[in-house]
């Protein structure tokens, strides 16, 4: 199966808008996988998934059929879904999947951030016909796709997933948030790493973020994220083609992520010479 894969949001942490930012992008995380032309793929809601509504608004104006897969709930990844305007239409059928965090049921926590205390509209005023389903690690399948999950090193319960055509065609993996150094403590096992290099063998796009320069990582171990150095060394390890960096810092203009991406070159240069290495950025669509 052919399909398109485009980014909405590439920022961490928080919305980033500004002449600073105005060629990789200022919204949190966001990216549309597109297979069959009646139904939409999306990982995380951050910002980003605004002005895709926006779009899919203009372009169907009911009886669209997507499917939202949240790796976890901090702010940066469910703050747009709000403002997500598919949710506003009746006949469209939205499906959310994700985690629990904490004990506290997936839908419970989408229903706080419409508290009336925060935003005018709670989510069961919506009009288009919206399931959420928790889901953990183990495969599914959801619009052509065989989904599958692993659990990231990153605070709360974060998953990565893996997105494989069922008819065939190349896999996709989406990791953001991770932390593939050796800080913090995380709800994983021993063998975590070389289970996420076995997730990740052979899929020919990784999206992993690396919001961290590697010369800060001393001073961030514990906040859940990775370096550009760690994730090429992990992408060479798992025979990746293609790796998309995100996630990208909040402090970083697009000055700063051109030196981050042209130092990314130099290292798969050397140390993984087939590797392919790009930055994502809003706007950015790669056909597979």
């Amino acid at each position: 199966m052919n399909y398109t894969i485009t980014f909405w949001g590439t920022r961490g942490s928080i919305p980033t808008p500004g002449p600073a930012t105005t060629r990789y992008g200022g919204n949190t995380p966001c990216v549309a996988v597109a297979g069959r032309s009646d139904q939409l793929v999306i990982l995380d809601a951050g910002s980003g998934i605004r002005p895709l509504g926006q779009k899919l608004a203009r372009e169907v104006a009911s009886g669209a059929s997507l499917d939202i897969l949240l790796s976890h709930t901090h702010w940066d990844h469910i703050q747009g879904l709000p403002f997500f305007q598919p949710l506003y239409a009746k006949g469209n059928s939205v499906r959310i999947y994700g985690a629990p965090q904490a004990g506290v049921p997936l839908e419970k926590i989408l229903d706080r951030q419409m508290d009336p205390m925060v935003f005018p509209v709670p989510l069961k005023a919506l009009s288009a016909d919206i399931r959420i389903s928790e889901v953990g690690q183990g495969p599914f399948e959801i619009d052509g796709f065989r989904v599958e999950v692993y659990r990231l090193r990153h605070p709360g319960t974060t998953l990565g997933y893996k997105l494989t055509p069922v008819t065939g065609g190349p896999a996709v993996a989406y990791i953001t948030d991770n932390e593939l150094g050796s800080g913090g403590s995380y709800e994983v096992g021993s063998d975590w790493r070389s289970g996420l290099v076995q997730f990740l063998d052979g899929v020919h796009m990784l999206i992993h973020d690396a919001m961290y320069p590697d010369q800060l990582l001393d001073s961030r171990g514990g906040w859940g994220h990775s370096s550009p150095g760690q994730v090429i060394e992990l992408a060479a390890e798992a025979r990746v083609a293609h790796l998309l960096l995100c996630d990208h810092e909040p402090e970083h203009g697009d000055d700063e992520l051109d030196r981050v991406l042209a130092e990314a070159h130099n290292l798969a240069r050397r140390s993984a010479p087939r590797l392919v290495v790009d930055a994502a950025r809003e706007g950015l669509t790669i056909n597979l």
